[in-house]
């Protein structure tokens, strides 16, 4: 193929520094997000933080990945006036990429499993994206790679690029933002860090970033009871799991995705599904309004490592991440009769967390 005549290439380059600086004011638009402290009655000395990541202008935690995926792609070159963007995604990324590809002008399409939340395909198509059902989740990454191919667009492929598209040094991600915000709490540096795993992005960033501040805090990763990761954490040589991987939508997978890295990872806890959704209904209650599923299996986990804490006397803080507001699984997760359709019940462990947390379940 010919190089593009020099007009093309500065016409694209136009173009991209123009999509650039889009993407930096609608930064500079947006406010950071809170830090939310809880007091625990019943751990006295132990303070649990919320990253209230939900406030973001497209609804979670995956705006940031969504942004620095969108900037990879332009700073590379992937990704040009006309290139149509394609995810494989469970939703929530999606729902963030939708948001960017509309303030760009680019067309954007979701591959996504047919079980989804409808209320994630309502803000997929609400942000101008459009959506490509799959029947099994496995085949989203064949499908998306497959539908960008021939479009001849750009497959964003969260799954391999989110370790490297965010700059774990700092630049305010997520790790430099916690630590920020604690600078002036009770204990600035927290005991621990707990946060879930869908790509292996966040807790990728979180542990080099720790690493990188030489700071003590130590990394923990909640993972759904069915998901490879916490089996491929402790044997490595697991590296895919049969039949259904997680009830949790955005977190647990099938396959160790690329941008899982076990190596800057302290511990993970494997959390039942109604475990997860009993500690997510207990949290919605102990701040008065709904949270998902994720939130939920973060809370689990947090609530074993106060309870270590306490049983030998130490105090300190930890920190987890509020994922995304529940109002996207009012179908689902907040749903009495669908939880029990699939034999969950979540009421015994929303009784334990509330215990915990200090509310009524």
């Amino acid at each position: 193929m010919s190089p593009a005549p020099a007009s093309t290439r500065s016409d694209d380059r136009h173009w991209t520094r123009e999509a650039i600086r889009r993407l930096e004011a609608d930064f500079c638009r947006s406010a950071d997000t809170h830090l939310i402290r809880l007091e625990l009655p019943a751990t006295p000395g132990i303070t649990l933080y919320l990253k209230d990541e939900s406030v973001h202008p497209s609804g979670s935690l995956k705006h940031r990945l969504a942004r620095s995926l969108i900037l990879y792609g332009l700073c590379n070159g992937w990704i040009g006036r006309d290139t149509v963007l394609v995810e494989a995604t469970s939703g929530s990324t999606a729902v963030s990429e939708a948001y960017f590809a509309r303030l760009l002008g680019l067309r954007f399409v979701a591959v996504v499993p047919r079980s989804i939340a409808s209320a994630k395909i309502a803000a997929i198509r609400f942000h101008g994206g459009e959506v490509h059902f799959v029947d099994d989740p496995r085949e989203v990454y064949a499908a998306a790679q497959e539908l960008a191919e021939a479009h001849g667009g750009h497959y964003l492929d969260q799954f391999t690029y989110a370790e490297r598209a965010t700059d774990w040094r700092g630049n305010n991600n997520i790790a430099e933002s916690i630590f920020a915000q604690l600078a002036k709490e009770d204990h600035p540096e927290p005991s621990w860090i707990v946060c879930g795993a869908g790509t292996g992005g966040t807790s990728a960033t979180l542990g080099r970033f720790i690493r990188y501040g030489r700071h003590g805090t130590r990394l923990c990763v909640a993972d759904p009871q069915g998901s490879v990761f916490h089996r491929h954490f402790a044997d490595p040589s697991v590296t895919t799991v049969e039949g259904d991987c997680s009830g949790i939508e955005g977190i647990g997978r099938p396959r160790v995705e690329p941008s899982f890295v076990p190596s800057v990872i302290d511990r993970m806890i494997a959390v039942d599904d109604a475990d997860s959704i009993g500690a997510m209904r207990a949290l919605s209650h102990r701040l008065g309004r709904p949270v998902g599923g994720s939130t939920g299996t973060n809370i689990v986990a947090c609530a074993t490592l106060i309870a270590e804490m306490a049983a030998v006397g130490a105090e300190g803080s930890v920190i987890t991440i509020l994922c995304d507001s529940g109002l996207r699984y009012s179908d689902t997760y907040f749903d009495d009769a669908w939880l029990a359709a699939r034999g969950l019940d979540w009421r015994p462990a929303a009784e334990r967390y509330a215990a915990v947390l200090g509310a009524a379940a």
